[in-house]
């Protein structure tokens, strides 16, 4: 993996040991040119990236992953074994193509292998290279960002950290399925990007509606195979290391909630977090914060129960809801490891398998309520129309 500079662990601890039980004994880390980790027994990989040139509103955020991991290597790995590399970082290339180029063949590569790649930006114009790395994998994905805004730009710009996604949308051959937003705030967004979104079938959640009960959030992190996390997305007295931080957004103790939830998806083979700027946090508590939302994530992989329903498999339970106003029938899959719920797409045959994989989508109990008491829910709705 020749794109990748070593780590400086002893500068990064300023000199500090580490106990055996704490990330920087258990991580196996790349510390100078003729030790590269082993992947073979490997779960995940942190990826350091420090580009931020298409971010002009927030210059400093490249130097965010050797802040994170200051206080990522101090950690326990109580209550799970964790196997895990740190790869380094990704330095910037002649110019932010070639960086792209760089981390889009990195997740590729460990994508492949089914190791997480944990990327720590930099700026959130990356994700659309963790995006790209998709692109060869033949097959839709679906993706999910915690953001307070859409980051949709105009088409004929060039891509910067608050216009990656048009790009991610407009990119042909289209491999994205389904879009998620969690957390988007009324008052930043233009009305023009709503109604695109609901154009396109996607779906969007206002920070209100998740704050008001964060179980919501777990189906739809459920769905994704990437997350992308805007650091902004959390209020500013939680996480003041960015220029553009708003007084409003999530607790800390919510975005934790949300990265225990994509860990336990057992879909979700990226992860990208994005916009720190240590030139602005508070005695690095943004870092912190950051290393404990990975901690979360990593708690929730070792923690996955593998149960992505199969329609003959009697680990689940099914019910079949017949919709007396409607002409439709929706089968739900409950899993009994689990408890979690699922509901069935119709789909036709004609169409091939290009889709086949998105015809069993998450969902919860309150899904199956509404359609027991004759209301189609928005998410089957939704999908149905993308695969009608």
């Amino acid at each position: 993996m020749h794109f990748f500079t070593p780590v400086n662990a002893e500068d990064i601890l300023m000199g500090q040991s580490t106990s055996e039980s704490q990330f920087g004994s258990i991580f196996q880390i790349y510390k100078s040119t003729d030790d590269f980790p082993e992947l073979e027994e490997v779960n995940m990989a942190i990826v350091g990236v420090c580009e931020d040139r298409n971010a002009p509103d927030n210059s400093g955020s490249k130097n965010a992953p050797d802040a994170v991991r200051a206080f990522l290597y101090k950690l326990f790995g109580t209550g799970f074994t964790a196997k895990v590399a740190d790869l380094g970082n990704i330095m910037p290339g002649h110019s932010t193509e070639d960086t792209y180029f760089a981390l889009r063949s990195v997740v590729d590569h460990l994508v492949r292998k089914n190791i997480i790649p944990i990327i720590l930006g930099g700026s959130q114009d990356l994700t659309y290279a963790q995006f790209l790395g998709y692109k060869d994998l033949e097959q839709t994905i679906n993706m999910v960002s915690v953001d307070s805004v859409f980051d949709l730009g105009n088409p004929d710009e060039e891509i910067a950290n608050h216009s990656y996604l048009g790009k991610i949308i407009l990119h042909q051959p289209n491999f994205l399925f389904n879009y998620s937003n969690m957390g988007y705030q009324t008052y930043l967004v233009d009305q023009n990007s709503l109604g695109m979104m609901t154009k396109l079938y996607f779906d969007f959640y206002r920070l209100g509606q998740i704050r008001d009960k964060i179980e919501i959030a777990e189906p739809i992190i459920r769905q994704a195979d990437m997350m992308s996390f805007d650091i902004t997305s959390i209020k500013h007295s939680d996480a003041p290391a960015n220029p553009n931080a708003s007084p409003n957004g999530f607790y800390s103790e919510e975005a934790c909630q949300m990265l225990r939830y994509a860990g336990m998806n057992d879909r979700l083979s990226s992860l990208g977090i994005y916009e720190i700027n240590p030139d602005f946090d508070e005695s690095g508590k943004t870092a912190h914060l950051a290393a404990q939302m990975i901690w979360c994530f990593m708690d929730g992989y070792y923690n996955r129960k593998n149960d992505y329903p199969s329609r003959t498999n009697p680990d689940y339970t099914r019910f079949h809801v017949i919709m007396e106003s409607e002409k439709h029938e929706i089968n739900f899959y409950k899993s009994k490891k689990s408890d979690r719920w699922w509901m069935e797409i119709p789909y036709p045959p004609i169409k091939g398998a290009k889709f086949e994989r998105h015809t069993l989508i998450p969902c919860n109990y309150s899904d199956y309520e509404l359609a027991v008491s004759g209301e189609i829910p928005d998410r089957w709705w939704q999908t149905y129309q993308k695969l009608s």
